[in-house]
């Protein structure tokens, strides 16, 4: 292992990661579309415009850490309906990631996925990466009992749920917010720097370990070179 990140992730057990805009480019553009279904969705469900579905759609991710979570808490939208909704999308934009594949698999410990999204859309993300096989376990907005990150309740859930020691951990995540609670519980930090919406927002040095651009590109530097 390359001597730089020793010190740093030579204690990772198990490695935790987010899914959208993380384990793919922002620039892909897929979030782009499940945006366009929110407001659609918002529309539908207020009888409105489209630029007041829009402003509807950011007023609650903003105050809320996702779309869904405001909606919920004020509009009481079934989570489940919504979900199906606005996941019903093509995954042509997404590519498969040879070199993340291979990251992974040459991964030492447990890696899990930690997302605000569902495990079905989940899991259509991960078999259109290529990268489905190398994650034993999948922690979703529904396991997290409907409290998104930032929200610590998630996180503490899936320490439980699966016996992770903090202390042994990271967490992968292209919303540097979504760090903060994981940094409080003890964990190795990683922010993935790589032009999310409000990706930046409250980012902030005390709970950021590493920041990287790309997921594959520092598996391979933390990995060192392929023999």
């Amino acid at each position: 292992m390359n001597p730089r990140y020793q010190p740093t992730f030579g204690h990772v057990a198990d490695w935790i990661f987010d899914l959208d805009n993380c384990l793919y480019p922002a620039s892909t553009g897929l979030f782009a579309l499940i945006d366009e279904r929110m407001g659609a969705y918002i529309q539908a469900l207020l009888q409105c415009e489209p630029d007041e579905a829009r402003r509807v759609q950011k007023a609650h991710f903003h105050a809320h850490g996702t779309t869904l979570a405001g909606l919920m808490a004020e509009h009481q939208v079934d989570p489940h309906h919504f979900l199906a909704d606005v996941h019903a999308i093509p995954m042509d934009r997404v590519a498969p990631d040879p070199r993340l594949a291979r990251g992974l698999g040459r991964l030492p410990g447990r890696k899990f996925i930690f997302t605000n999204g569902d495990a079905p859309y989940a899991r259509r993300v991960l078999q259109a990466i290529g990268i489905h096989e190398h994650f034993e376990h999948l922690h979703d907005i529904h396991a997290s009992e409907l409290k998104p990150k930032p929200d610590p309740h998630g996180y503490k859930l899936l320490c439980e749920r699966f016996g992770i020691d903090p202390a042994a951990a990271v967490l992968v995540e292209d919303m540097a917010q979504n760090l903060k609670p994981a940094k409080a519980l003890g964990m190795t930090t990683v922010w993935v720097d790589n032009g999310s919406e409000r990706g930046n927002h409250l980012a902030d040095e005390g709970h950021i370990d590493l920041t990287i651009t790309d997921v594959g590109e520092w598996l391979d530097e933390l990995l060192g070179d392929v023999e």
